[in-house]
């Protein structure tokens, strides 16, 4: 008999909005978004702007179009994106950059996910004989390195790599809000030194739809032309932006305790046998090494702890604002048993 769910870890995504959330829907002023006339997505666009050091931002319905986007601002056909090896954009996207802007990523090594100043510069090509180097991407905190930090003194080295090669520079900041409070730094800090920044509401804190790509105010409006040909046109958005508002002004002081609790689990899972790399458990996500991964997983789900296998030896595990201690307790138990 399948047990009622103690701990749902497949993703940060799984939240379910909370009262506070869900009274800020009712309650939302609406208007047509895609005419620019919701004023609750227009303050929710001039709130991460304002939080990311931008001039303005573009509400859409997911990180991925949010990047696709971005790169069909930056690129032009039959160039190249240079990303970090496990990069979302590439692994998670769907081939989105090669079927929509015509464009193919170059990887550079990133231990731990973070790649080097020195990395990037020799990933960037110029020969006539070669795609041409369109645009820098970076993903802060990397998902598929176990939600890894990049170091601000890194970014630093890429930004000034990215200027002086005359290259626009991109973030996927999915968690990045979870990169900041690790660094205890203003979001800003991280995002500020970016041409385009994708910040997703949905996965740490906690809203149940929709990201935002903040930057210049007239690459924002020719990124609303994108966003349309994508389908992301969501008219009274307002709803969805209000939950969000909820989630971006409350999420961010709940991060730290995500980050402690997956560290009691990543602990307890090492001192149970499991390998895992713990100076890669920085923010919310574990991987563990676990042999016949997909059976592993079916196993615990059937004991009410829910994972996600990514592959025949690998288990990620995420924390999120909606595991409180009692359920991590619990996790703890059905996995080490």
């Amino acid at each position: 008999m399948t047990l009622p769910v103690i701990a749902d870890l497949r993703s940060d995504t799984v939240t379910t909005p909370t009262p506070t959330m869900r009274e800020a829907m009712a309650r939302a002023a609406v208007g047509d978004d895609v005419y620019g006339e919701d004023p609750t997505v227009n303050e929710l666009q001039a709130e991460v702007a304002r939080l990311t050091g931008h001039e303005a931002g573009l509400f859409m319905p997911s990180g991925t179009m949010t990047n696709q986007v971005a790169i069909a601002l930056h690129t032009r056909r039959g160039e190249e994106v240079i990303c970090a090896e496990g990069s979302h954009i590439y692994e998670w996207e769907l081939g989105m950059m090669a079927t929509f802007s015509g464009v193919v990523p170059r990887f550079v090594p990133a231990p731990l996910g973070i790649p080097t100043p020195e990395g990037v510069r020799a990933a960037i090509r110029r020969s006539i004989h070669q795609s041409p180097t369109g645009m820098i991407s970076l993903e802060n905190t990397h998902n598929k390195a176990g939600g890894t930090v990049i170091p601000l003194d890194v970014l630093a080295g890429i930004r000034a790599v990215a200027t002086e090669e005359g290259l626009p520079f991109h973030l996927d900041g999915a968690r990045v809000v979870n990169a900041a409070v690790a660094l205890g730094v203003d979001l800003r800090a991280i995002t500020a030194s970016f041409d385009t920044v994708s910040v997703c509401l949905s996965k740490g804190l906690g809203a149940p739809v929709g990201s935002v790509l903040v930057g210049s105010a007239e690459a924002m409006k020719r990124a609303h032309r994108y966003r349309k040909m994508m389908g992301g046109g969501m008219r009274q958005a307002g709803v969805l932006a209000a939950a969000a508002l909820i989630a971006l002004r409350e999420g961010p002081a709940r991060l730290a305790e995500d980050h402690r609790r997956a560290r009691v689990m990543a602990e307890a899972l090492v001192n149970a046998g499991f390998a895992v790399d713990l100076a890669a458990v920085q923010t919310n996500i574990i991987y563990a090494a676990v042999p016949d991964a997909a059976a592993r997983a079916a196993a615990w789900a059937g004991q009410g702890v829910l994972a996600n296998a990514l592959g025949p030896d690998s288990v990620r595990f995420v924390l999120h604002h909606q595991i409180d201690d009692e359920a991590l307790d619990g996790a703890i138990r059905v996995l080490t048993a």
